[in-house]
């Protein structure tokens, strides 16, 4: 089963530059899509309807911002479109379901979810909000072992977690992204919290990254952070044998993180 998480920083730039036909040629069971920046009602093309593909979208309420979208070659038994009914309920979510942020599909053992967390990186009132997202989101994360299935959680975390994850680790401690309380959300993530970076799981080359500054030449020079991850339940993630990100050609700042897994889905 091959899944790819990729933020296109825009679905309809992306397309033009060779997104869609890129991903006929992968294999993918679903691609996992951050910041479409585009409403629904904007995407009735077939471009943005992949052959072969289901496919569903969940838009911002503010226009060219956010969006999250998963293009899958199976059909889900169900398809949950936001938090608050992904929590059962809980209205502290609303704020992120109005900015697009959240979208999963279920399956008969499996969750497939494209999720895009806030960036704390404008300014300080961005910052708030994505912490208080990340404290609502750990003890909803931690409530997901109580089901018996397995979650593939794809999408743009906007933090690095560790130093192996941003080349310029020393300049950016103080920066949204690589704070040390974020760092320490992530540990819990993948320690009490008992979910796993799908990445990891495999030997990695070091500096491997999924995202670029636009400023400088940080692409050319491989100045990156890994921002992007799969973030799995412990069965699922120790089922993947490949791993790969694919810097061949451009179709935003970030890159696409593809993994292999040896897993059967049941839909």
């Amino acid at each position: 089963m091959r899944v790819i998480s990729v933020n296109t920083n825009g679905i309809r730039a992306a397309g033009r530059k060779g997104f869609f036909q890129w991903l006929s040629r992968q294999r993918a069971d679903f691609c996992c899509v951050q910041e479409t920046k585009a409403q629904i009602h904007q995407l009735d093309e077939p471009l943005y309807h992949p052959r072969n593909h289901h496919v569903y979208y969940r838009d911002a309420q503010k226009k060219g911002y956010s969006g999250v979208a998963i293009y899958s070659r199976h059909e889900p038994r169900a398809v949950v479109k936001s938090l608050v009914e992904a929590s059962g309920g809980n209205p502290d979510w609303q704020e992120f379901d109005d900015e697009g942020r959240y979208l999963e599909l279920q399956f008969g053992n499996l969750s497939i979810i494209s999720l895009y967390l806030p960036s704390g990186s404008s300014k300080e009132e961005r910052q708030q909000a994505k912490m208080r997202f990340l404290d609502l989101f750990l003890p909803y994360l931690k409530s997901l072992h109580e089901h018996d299935r397995e979650y593939v959680l794809c999408g743009d975390w906007n933090i690095a977690h560790t130093t192996a994850d941003i080349r310029n680790w020393k300049a950016n401690q103080k920066n949204s992204g690589f704070l040390p309380e974020e760092r320490a959300w992530m540990d819990q993530l993948f320690g009490e919290a008992k979910f796993v970076d799908g990445f990891r799981q495999l030997p990695q080359k070091d500096h491997e990254y999924t995202w670029w500054s636009n400023r400088g030449r940080a692409w050319d020079n491989n100045v990156g952070w890994r921002i992007d991850y799969h973030v799995t339940t412990p069965g699922i993630g120790s089922t993947v044998t490949g791993s790969r990100i694919y810097r061949k050609k451009r179709f935003s700042d970030h890159a696409p993180l593809i993994l292999d897994y040896d897993f059967e889905l049941k839909v």
